[in-house]
């Protein structure tokens, strides 16, 4: 075990050099998706905007619709002008800076917590490597993504012909927010026990930069927006007044966090964090069989997105007053979401706006499903898949215990949402004997495609599990991507039919039921599980 304060070589970055090309090596895989996914979201933004709003007149209307409506005006962060390069920047600019500060926090916690937990920074140390390298070389590799995402994203939109000073000042914010979001990363990474726990501490800092500057926008209160991370890089305002000075703050926040982290390393031992750890149970007496086990593994995240969802059900439902005052008046937003899902008449309209946001929910918990089938695979490669499987569990029962976890959880979180959106929408602007089952009905319709989503990821890990992480998470990207919610930013009205969302009918403007696209799904479903399940079988472990 090394001690705190490290041998003679602890002040010095040695081997630093030798664990960046490490890092990169292993980034080949990841790193490159994420720079293609925040670039090409770039340019799918200015494609909507010049397909969707070819005029300056329908310009005009839109940014007057986003001034008066809080929902609209939060969802992109800050002022709008009625300009081609203001409009895409601002519909993308509130995804692309999130994008960025996730793939640097996950890459850092990657790189330095997860090889902890692994075991394989203890024998990189045992050569000439300083205690300070594994961070440094993950800190690198974490800010060198970033920058390559900002400087493509700049280069690309310079190339369409969009004003270089303004595409470099959007580069520069992307990539700030990667090195702010790398730093908080890094800092969790010492204080946590786990790769987990610095994931949660990370993530759960993002998430509180977005709602604040999502609030601040919303309410005009824009100290908030001052004081979240990621509002930062909103405040940069590319393309109209480059306030160019405002990059100084994610900088020398980043600077002083990556000081805070080397500061904490010094203060540990290899393997160990400096939050308290909490004491387990002496005994687990309720693991009574493999769903018991699973529902114990699962549990905790379960509860954390049923959270999650419910609060967007909330956020969605308390907007439907003004979306039923907004959705009256004509605009290319109305003519886009009823066009979108095939709506028309202005007594559907409210429906259609309804069914749309079920519909972002819906893909979202289809993520669910696909972290659930990738945990499979985390216990395989840490070899408590194999201990458990030395008792009398078979390997059959211990993935089917996870599969019916996985269902029920999917299955439960698309109730929570349905009973949260139906409960508020009826006491905001409907009926609650009649809305309320309608949104539970709509919502639970969309869970045999969440299924099937899981149930792809599940076939590649029993066939490729070497390969089921990056197959799931590409699986899960053009599910989304190809979808009825995306799909509209560059021309698909009604998504495809490579994804299994496109076969779910809308369920909230009055339609009569139709079963057979549930029970299409569920029979795919059913015979990909049995396909992954015999592969799984066949196939050796580890």
């Amino acid at each position: 075990m090394a001690s705190a304060s490290g041998d003679g070589r602890g002040r010095t970055l040695a081997g630093t050099g030798h664990l960046v090309r490490l890092a990169l090596r292993r980034e080949r895989g990841i790193a490159p998706w994420w720079i293609l996914l925040i670039v090409t979201l770039a340019l799918v933004m200015v494609s909507y905007v010049t397909r969707a709003m070819g005029t300056y007149e329908l310009k005009v209307n839109y940014t007057e619709l986003i001034a008066r409506t809080s929902f609209l005006r939060a969802l992109g962060g800050g002022v709008v002008e009625p300009r081609l390069e203001v409009l895409a920047t601002w519909r993308s600019g509130g995804f692309l800076y999130v994008a960025s500060a996730f793939a640097a926090l996950m890459s850092v916690v990657r790189h330095t917590r997860r090889e902890e937990d692994a075991g394989r920074i203890e024998l990189v140390r045992s050569g000439v490597v300083s205690r300070y390298a594994p961070l440094t070389a993950a800190l690198l590799v974490a800010g060198g993504v970033s920058l390559a995402a900002g400087a493509l994203t700049a280069a690309v939109l310079i190339g369409i012909g969009f004003p270089p000073v303004g595409s470099v000042a959007y580069g520069a914010a992307i990539t700030a927010a990667g090195w702010v979001f790398g730093a908080v990363a890094a800092v969790a990474a010492e204080l946590a026990r786990s790769a987990r726990t610095a994931t949660t501490i990370s993530l759960s800092v993002l998430g509180a930069a977005y709602v604040m500057r999502y609030a601040g926008d919303a309410t005009g209160q824009y100290w908030l927006k001052a004081l979240s991370p990621i509002g930062w890089s909103h405040l940069v305002r590319p393309y109209q007044d480059e306030r160019w000075w405002m990059l100084g703050v994610p900088i020398l926040a980043g600077a002083v966090l990556y000081a805070v982290a080397y500061r904490l390393l010094d203060r540990r031992d290899l393997g160990a964090g400096l939050l308290p750890e909490r004491l387990g149970r002496a005994s687990a007496p309720e693991l009574r069989g493999p769903v018991s086990l699973a529902w114990r593994l699962h549990r905790g995240l379960l509860a954390k997105w049923a959270v999650g969802v419910a609060c967007f059900a909330a956020a969605g439902a308390g907007l439907s007053p003004l979306t039923k005052d907004l959705l009256s008046r004509p605009s290319v937003v109305v003519e886009n979401i009823t066009r979108m899902l095939g709506v028309s008449g202005e007594g559907r309209t409210l429906g259609a706006y309804s069914w749309y946001l079920i519909l972002v929910i819906s893909y979202a918990v289809a993520l669910y499903p696909v972290l659930m089938t990738l945990r499979l695979r985390s216990e395989e490669i840490s070899g408590r898949a194999e201990s458990v499987q030395s008792t009398p569990l078979t390997r059959l029962r211990w993935a089917a215990g996870h599969l019916v976890v996985t269902g029920l959880g999917t299955a439960a979180l698309m109730a929570v949402a349905g009973l949260v959106f139906g409960t508020l929408y009826s006491v905001l602007v409907g009926d609650l004997a009649t809305d309320l089952p309608r949104f539970l009905a709509g919502a639970l319709s969309t869970v045999p495609a969440a299924w099937c989503v899981g149930a792809v990821c599940m076939l590649a890990y029993g066939l490729l599990p070497r390969a089921s992480v990056a197959l799931s998470w590409v699986v899960w990207l053009l599910t989304a991507a190809l979808g009825k919610v995306a799909g509209p930013l560059y021309g698909i009205w009604n998504g495809t039919p490579l994804e299994p969302f496109h076969y779910i009918p809308n369920a909230m403007i009055g339609t009569p039921f139709d079963a057979r696209p549930t029970l299409t799904l569920t029979a795919v479903t059913a015979l990909l599980l049995g396909g992954a399940l015999m592969a799984l079988r066949r196939r050796d472990f580890g």
